[in-house]
């Protein structure tokens, strides 16, 4: 591994929207080679920073510099209730370090931050959880790592901004 970045990490703000949504898309086009429509990316953003009962992010601000503002990573925490554990699962989304603090413990930091919020949480925090590419060998290694392990589920989508529309005889 490389030095340690000198890094603190912080709830984002509506003031960090921007640089989130350019991480964000920045995510799409390494992980999946998507290019995200700009202007929806960001109203995205935007409606989980002014509305915490949809989630909350999460950056990674390097303090090395004097200039506390430069964000060099992030992460999005979403919320899944359990019935079976009457308990909330944090699913870690939209997960982004700048590639010049990468293998600097930028991850790890920001992975403790989230466990440190969800044992302080009001809420009962029952799990993580988290999707990855099949092909992004290395997120599958870095989240092994720390302790996460495969399921047994497959995830499956409809995905509604691609024409698809839900109807009944579309259930049978």
């Amino acid at each position: 591994m490389s030095q340690q970045a000198n890094v603190a990490i912080r709830r984002a703000t509506t003031a960090d929207a921007e640089i989130i949504s350019v991480f964000n898309s920045a995510l799409a086009r390494e992980t999946e080679a998507r290019m995200l429509d700009s202007s929806l990316l960001q109203a995205g953003v935007r409606s989980i920073l002014n509305d915490p009962s949809k989630g909350w992010y999460a950056v990674a601000v390097d303090v090395s510099d004097m200039r506390p503002t430069t964000i060099i990573g992030q992460i999005l925490i979403t919320f899944e209730w359990s019935d079976w554990r009457n308990g909330q699962f944090w699913w870690l989304q939209s997960l982004y370090v700048h590639h010049l603090y990468r293998q600097q413990g930028v991850f790890r930091q920001l992975y403790e931050y989230v466990c440190m919020q969800a044992q302080a949480s009001s809420e009962k925090v029952c799990g993580f959880r988290l999707y990855v590419e099949r092909e992004n060998h290395q997120a599958h290694q870095a989240y092994a790592h720390i302790g996460f392990q495969e399921t047994t589920y497959q995830m499956h989508e409809i995905d509604f901004s691609k024409t698809h529309v839900c109807s009944p005889s579309s259930a049978s």
